[in-house]
């Protein structure tokens, strides 16, 4: 009995945590309309200490609807790391977001 018991809650863990996967960050996802251009603003100002990089702005897709995600200072999570600024790339499907990330 404890024996099925283990491998019945085995089977649930494994299921859960395969869906919370990366699948999603590395394939990103699909709209069918191009995004707005992008928004461009004035000074951004100084970063708010030694070691921060400025993070443009972009156009996510919410609900049905674009909406504009506003760029920001950002510390990198360890010493030389470089921002891969997030993207729309066309495709046969329509457009792909790709998350950006630290590299």
């Amino acid at each position: 009995m404890k024996t099925k018991l283990l491998a019945g809650a085995l089977l649930v863990g494994s299921t859960i945590l395969g869906a919370c996967g990366g699948g999603y960050y590395r394939s990103g996802y699909y709209v069918r309309t191009a995004p707005p251009a992008p928004r461009y603003y004035g000074p951004r100002g100084y970063a708010p200490a030694p070691g921060y990089v400025w993070t443009d702005g972009y156009w996510g897709w919410s609900g049905g609807n674009w909406r504009w995600n506003d760029g920001r200072w950002m510390r990198p999570p360890r010493g030389r790391s470089q921002w891969v600024a997030p993207e729309w790339r066309h495709d046969g499907r329509g457009y792909r977001f790709n998350r950006g990330h630290w590299r």
